[in-house]
């Protein structure tokens, strides 16, 4: 083979490429062939599974934004004190003063009525001295309780606004397990944060919180904070209230449905407290042995203890008889029988459906009040009285002595001091202290008291206050004013 070819053919083997050229003088010149241009997208629309993803992506976006200005940011204070009234200023010259312990919470709530009603959780603002209630828009009001129902865990508040936007009361006995919700609230303080999930079960009781239990469980993320606030379906209707979570679980979440919410509501609106039906019973659940003896009977709730004058004794029920349904709706458990009978307003008729020697009896009971409990309306909090000092704010004021204004390093002349505060009072709910000192009223430099009581006229004053190095403004008032 001649040389030539053997290193072409070598070189081929190696997986190199060797290129045999004639002379430039022989090659005819051509044009370079032109590129081939990029050949153009599908236009194609998308698959329909991404279509639908994206039409329900919006459409959880669209609740979102609906339902997300109604729910607001609660932030409650709670003060422990010693007993006495006033707080006396020692601590400059002698002992210091026993400071009240301050505790803060914060939880979440929904606007149900455009004049300011809003439902939260009893465990939320239960005991709070001071509860601030911060909208979507970023105003902020004080709030006041109309009325707390520890049963249910639900307590309803009230802000001097009108106009605010609502989330509509959805059919909480309508939702399915499966079915798409969304949590809106603050966890964490982390406001108007929303999450998703699914209704994992309704009708949830026995879990030893409540006194009533009948939640709805989803797995969208709840977190502290979030109690109080809102869950809604794609409608963007309210089917519950955020409650709680199961500390040693993922994904296990509770809300008080939207049926509850109504019936509780309404009541603390109108009387400030919530009266439930009664007929006179006690009960308790099956267990193995109690079917052994009963027969077929495997779920229901055995009526253990009776009230002689009470409606269901008058009807005809007696002790051992196993309710099965009320109003024709199953009862599984004596938790099905309490939240039955409990979510009926006094004078409601109600059918029971009972098993008494293996066969099937109704009775028909008509639920009355409660032995002890009293229909009338809650007494509302007393009007408090004027509070002590020449502010109104129950506060004791004097002019900065020299000596502690060297002390802080101002100017002689200036300030006021704060002497004494009336624990519970406006002062003292605004977070001022003995030995503070007020550098400014309304704008206007405190070069004395006087300045300090124009400022308290009108119930309110914006106080710039020196403690220690640091100052800030304090918004003192004396009313539920925002």
């Amino acid at each position: 083979m001649p040389r030539a070819l053997t290193l072409a053919a070598a070189a081929l083997l190696a997986g190199s490429s060797l290129t045999l050229t004639a002379p430039a003088s022989a090659q005819p010149r051509r044009p370079a062939p032109a590129r081939p241009a990029a050949p153009a997208r599908p236009t194609t629309p998308p698959p329909a599974q991404v279509a639908n993803a994206v039409d329900l992506s919006d459409a959880m976006a669209t609740v979102a934004e609906r339902v997300t200005p109604a729910v607001v940011a609660i932030f409650v204070e709670i003060v422990e004190r010693p007993d006495a009234v006033l707080q006396e200023m020692q601590g400059f010259w002698g002992q210091a003063p026993e400071e009240p312990r301050r505790r803060a919470g914060s939880g979440s709530g929904v606007i149900l009525r455009p004049d300011g009603v809003i439902i939260t959780n009893s465990h939320v603002v239960d005991g709070a001295t001071r509860i601030r209630v911060r909208l979507h828009d970023g105003r902020t009001f004080n709030a006041r309780t109309l009325g707390i129902d520890r049963a249910t865990d639900l307590a309803v508040l009230r802000v001097e606004a009108t106009g605010l936007p609502v989330v509509r009361l959805g059919d909480s006995d309508a939702v399915r397990a499966g079915q798409i919700v969304l949590a809106v609230g603050a966890p964490f303080g982390l406001e108007a944060t929303v999450t998703h999930g699914v209704v994992s079960a309704s009708g949830r009781g026995g879990l030893g919180v409540n006194q009533i239990e009948d939640y709805l469980q989803t797995d969208a993320s709840i977190n502290p904070g979030n109690s109080g606030g809102a869950l809604v379906n794609l409608r963007g209707e309210l089917v519950g209230v955020n409650t709680m979570v199961v500390g040693r679980g993922q994904g296990i979440g509770f809300a008080v449905p939207s049926r509850l919410v109504s019936h509780v509501s309404d009541q603390l609106v109108a009387t400030g407290r919530v009266v439930r039906g009664w007929i006179g019973i006690a009960a308790q659940d099956i267990s193995v042995d109690i079917q052994r003896a009963f027969g077929p009977v495997r779920s229901g709730a055995v009526v253990n203890a009776l009230d002689p004058e009470g409606p269901a004794a008058r009807a005809g029920v007696q002790l051992g008889d196993v309710i099965v349904a009320i109003n024709g709706r199953p009862v599984h458990d004596r938790h099905d029988m309490v939240r039955e009978v409990a979510s009926r307003a006094v004078g409601e008729r109600l059918t029971l459906t009972v098993t008494r020697d293996r066969q099937r009896r109704e009775f028909a009971v008509t639920t009355a009040m409660r032995p002890g409990e009293s229909a009338a309306p809650a007494t509302p909090p007393a009007t408090p009285a004027a509070e002590p000092g020449p502010t109104g704010f129950g506060i004791s004021i004097e002019n900065l002595p020299a000596a502690y204004a060297q002390r802080m390093g101002l100017p002689q002349g200036t300030g006021v001091l704060i002497a004494q505060v009336q624990r519970g009072g406006a002062a003292d709910r605004s977070g001022l202290r003995p030995g503070d000192v007020v550098l400014q009223a309304d704008g206007r430099e405190a070069r004395s008291t006087d300045v300090v009581v124009e400022a308290a006229r009108d119930g309110r004053a914006v106080l710039l206050v020196r403690r220690g190095r640091a100052q800030e403004f304090v918004g003192v008032y004396t009313g539920n004013e925002p």
